[in-house]
């Protein structure tokens, strides 16, 4: 982790470390996702996307502009709260409010909701672990 810079880590949308299962996990009887029932909600959520982007020659949300971001990406006064929150306990960047806004409306869609909801944020903002962990101000 010390070869990389913060400022290039600030580039990654996603960032997560990733612990060591444990045996008693692997072996649970918890039902999980398949595979193919994976591959179809993403399949849809990319649906969603082409058609959503099909007036602005883009075919996923990683392309958004910040303009775009301010029209697809809207939150509810919790989701913002929750944000604003984690940028002054995290000290999370400019290029991160971008990133992480632009996860929350994937995760939105393989959700299937037409809106980005507190819990969406939330999440997105977990995967921007690593750069704060490692690269504090």
């Amino acid at each position: 982790m010390g070869k990389i810079s913060g400022p290039l880590l600030d580039r990654i949308d996603i960032q997560i470390e990733v612990t060591p299962v444990k045996y008693q996990k692997l072996d649970s009887n918890t039902p999980v996702e398949t595979s193919e029932e994976i591959r179809k909600r993403v399949n849809y959520a990319r649906k969603i996307q082409i058609q959503r982007y099909k007036n602005y020659n883009i075919y996923s949300n990683s392309e958004l502009t910040p303009k775009l971001i301010e029209e697809y990406c809207k939150l509810d006064e919790n989701g913002r709260k929750i944000l604003q929150n984690a940028f002054q306990k995290l000290g999370l960047s400019a290029r991160a409010y971008g990133r992480i806004l632009k996860v929350a409306r994937t995760i939105a869609d393989l959700d299937c909701k037409s809106d980005i909801q507190s819990y969406h944020i939330a999440e997105a903002i977990q995967y921007r672990s690593l750069d704060r962990k490692y690269w504090k101000n």
